[in-house]
């Protein structure tokens, strides 16, 4: 760990937020969970742990990896309305562990981005947004400590320019870094502890030397922790000049026949699947972040409560599909759920 003071005001905030409902609703996933790998057979208690929604599919960078910056979506693309997201939050809030503000997109690009963030912090919730960075200028940055989120991940994906813009085609990664910056003197001038400010690192090839470099970066700047990710590419079989040689941040290993495969087993069970879901900014409910262009619509929530939706019988059917066969499920097989590298 970097900065284990930085953790443990983090994880005090988190503990102070617990309440008996929340508590009680995650023990009943939890149990539910585990009930459904004893009898092989879906089991669910209780509503969600975790929750993401996407304030935006709009994104200003151009990552190859990523159906934002590809432009490749078959499904709509907008803004999450701010009235539209308090309905969700008065429904699941009290029982609501953690929200991540983020899907797909760029999350500051909703211009009601922060008073949604404020509006699930007066409820309690630890929130939680990731940004490429563009967008913390000077005042957002003073509204981002003022709307009391709880963590902010920001991608910083090279120490240099040239490299940074490997990957984040079209990003300034000055603008970045000052950005966060301007963040942490907010955050000392309105001595504040929030919100605990992570640099993600996405690990690829044309980057993974400049790893001590991003981490002298960090304490420079005053950044509270370093998160090295591995990276999921979509073609991997005959190889990627993404995946690092680096074998301790690469998702795949090579085969004798030159060919390439996930490092993880895919189990048929899933904990993302009983204590987290993704609902897109128009309301669509679908299982999880790997699912990006929402493939797998499990309900409307224009339509049904959240809690019809979570208990009916399309989500029924793909807890007993993953059960039976994990790599028949086209967004499993390429899932390393878990695959992060702490610094």
């Amino acid at each position: 760990m970097m900065y284990s003071k930085f953790y443990l005001s983090d994880i005090l905030r988190f503990i102070s937020k617990l309440s008996w409902r929340r508590l009680g609703n995650a023990l009943l996933v939890l149990l539910s969970f585990y009930l459904t790998r004893l009898l092989r057979r879906p089991v669910q208690w209780g509503v969600p742990m975790t929750i993401s929604v996407e304030p935006t599919t709009a994104c200003n960078l151009r990552c190859p990896e990523c159906p934002s910056g590809l432009r490749s979506f078959t499904r709509p693309t907008g803004n999450l309305k701010a009235d539209f997201f308090r309905r969700i939050i008065d429904e699941l809030g009290r029982r609501l562990t953690f929200l991540i503000f983020y899907f797909q997109g760029e999350p500051y690009i909703n211009p009601d981005f922060l008073e949604m963030v404020r509006y699930a912090s007066g409820q309690g919730i630890y929130t939680i947004t990731s940004t490429n960075g563009h967008f913390l200028n000077d005042e957002l940055a003073r509204q981002t400590v003022e709307s009391g989120l709880d963590r902010l991940i920001i991608s910083v994906d090279g120490a240099t320019q040239e490299v940074y813009e490997n990957y984040r085609r079209a990003g300034k990664l000055e603008v970045v870094l000052q950005g966060a910056r301007n963040v942490v003197k907010w955050k000392q001038q309105l001595n504040s502890t929030t919100p605990h400010l992570i640099f993600q690192f996405l690990v690829v090839r044309p980057n993974q030397h400049q790893i001590d470099d991003i981490r002298r970066l960090a304490k420079e700047i005053g950044i509270d922790e370093l998160k090295l990710k591995t990276a999921q590419v979509y073609d991997f079989e005959n190889g990627n000049p993404l995946i690092p040689t680096l074998p301790e941040y690469a998702r795949y290993a090579e085969l004798p026949d030159g060919r390439w495969r996930v490092k993880n087993r895919l189990l048929n069970h899933c904990w993302k699947l009983w204590h987290a879901c993704v609902i897109t900014w128009d309301g669509l409910v679908v299982p999880c972040c790997f699912d990006k262009d929402a493939q797998h619509r499990l309900g409307d929530l224009k339509e049904n409560s959240f809690e019809e939706i979570w208990q009916g019988g399309p989500y029924r059917q793909f807890r007993r599909q993953l059960l039976n066969g994990r790599n028949q499920i086209d967004i499993c097989t390429n899932c390393t759920e878990g695959c992060k590298v702490w610094a």
